[in-house]
């Protein structure tokens, strides 16, 4: 379940926020923080000696195939816009994804022998370069693409990089997403989506998100009415 443009020219009126489509990808930079900060916290209560978080550990599996296809995502379709108007910067930030690569091999290797110091140790290293990365993503990358790539060009570019995520596993990544980001997260994502998707398709991704949310829903549709 992609990202299918519809080809009618929606607008947004005056009265609805002004979303924009890097606005998807700044959200799910939100959840990858507030995911590791709780895979982090666990790892490190662990090895203090607290006992029944292995679950909140084991998060990380799922954490890394959603961080693998948003830097895949960004590797085919953000980074060659960047190049366009900004040589050699989107290099730099493709060399981060293979040292987060790295960090998730250390700490998968930390779990599976048990070893709890380190996987503290690992954890918390694979959260510094994770929230280094992130930051500099959100004040240098995407302020570039922001400022100097026209927002169709955006468009099609996110379009290009949800392709990413294998189709089959969109619910799951529905679910994540909007179990860690809050309801401006929400409402962005929602607004973008609404405007950029098919309506039938539209329709799945609402209910999707509606069993996500939760008691959160009603809230999330005071924010955007149009859900109803």
């Amino acid at each position: 379940m992609h990202i299918i443009l519809n080809k009618k020219p929606n607008r947004y009126t005056r009265e609805e926020k002004m979303a924009q489509p890097l606005d998807i990808i700044l959200a799910f930079h939100n959840a990858f923080r507030n995911d590791m900060q709780r895979i982090d916290r666990a790892a490190r209560d662990t090895a203090r000696g607290k006992t029944g978080l292995s679950q909140e550990i084991e998060r990380f599996r799922f954490f890394n195939e959603i961080l693998v296809w948003h830097a895949n995502g960004e590797e085919q379709a953000i980074f060659p816009e960047v190049e366009k108007v900004a040589p050699l910067v989107a290099e730099a930030y493709e060399r981060d994804h293979r040292g987060l690569d790295a960090a998730f091999d250390a700490l998968n290797s930390a779990v599976t022998a048990r070893d709890l110091l380190e996987t503290s140790r690992t954890s918390a290293a694979f959260k510094f370069h994770l929230d280094i990365h992130l930051g500099k993503e959100d004040a240098h990358l995407y302020r570039i693409m922001r400022e100097r790539i026209p927002i169709p060009e955006q468009a099609r570019a996110v379009g290009i990089m949800s392709k990413a995520v294998p189709q089959e596993r969109f619910p799951e990544a529905i679910a994540w997403l909007f179990s860690l980001i809050n309801l401006d997260d929400q409402e962005n994502v929602m607004l973008i989506w609404q405007m950029a998707m098919m309506p039938e398709v539209f329709s799945q991704v609402k209910l999707l998100v509606q069993k996500a949310t939760g008691d959160g829903w009603a809230d999330l549709v005071r924010r955007v009415p149009t859900l109803e």
